[in-house]
């Protein structure tokens, strides 16, 4: 499927299927914080979505500051830069996680949810297409504010729209993830 925000990026635009919904029915998000198998592992790794959340916000946010022209050259590139950068490495570092060592736990857990897993593997690889994409818009961009100053507005209006790709990107997977793997934890009584 092709996601309307950005026509390149090939992006899951369907709900998680309600087969693989079915412990969010007995576990809502409203009660995992009192559940007795909410421990700190799973409040660390939802606080790590919410970084990523915030990142692709604030790296979206940047963008607009200077189109806007709330932003030097200088400032914008060193915000990018590390910001950026923290966003791409970060996700990639905890999607490879996920793959190898966190996914495969809750498969074992309960088998019934593999499907939903498998889901959220292949929108990792989909996203490594749009963080690569991403990057490329970036590193572009901090050249050119170093070599063509005048050429650079036009190209960080490219990277704005990878921002909001990566952020709508995010919204779907990352809530479909908590939605599948939480009530699996909680239920199973993992990772405590």
């Amino acid at each position: 499927m092709t996601d309307m925000t950005h026509p390149q990026t090939t992006t899951r635009s369907t709900p998680m299927p309600e087969a693989m919904r079915v412990l969010l029915q007995d576990y809502p998000r409203d009660s995992w914080q009192a559940h007795p198998g909410f421990h700190e592992n799973t409040r660390h790794w939802l606080g790590a979505h919410q970084m990523f959340r915030q990142l692709g916000e604030l790296v979206q946010r940047e963008a607009e500051t200077y189109l806007d022209k709330g932003r030097s050259d200088d400032t914008f590139a060193a915000h990018l830069s590390y910001y950026g950068d923290a966003l791409v490495r970060n996700l990639h570092g905890h999607h490879g996680w996920e793959d190898h060592s966190y996914f495969p736990e809750l498969c074992a857990a309960d088998p019934r949810f593999e499907a939903g897993l498998e889901i959220l593997e292949q929108d990792h690889a989909d996203l490594d297409a749009v963080l690569d994409r991403f990057t490329r818009a970036a590193n572009r961009t901090i050249q050119l504010i170093q070599l063509d100053p005048a050429a650079v507005r036009a190209e960080v209006g490219g990277l704005h729209t990878e921002a909001k790709a990566i952020n709508a990107f995010l919204a779907r997977h990352l809530g479909d993830e908590e939605d599948l793997a939480v009530p699996i934890i909680l239920h199973h009584r993992l990772r405590g």
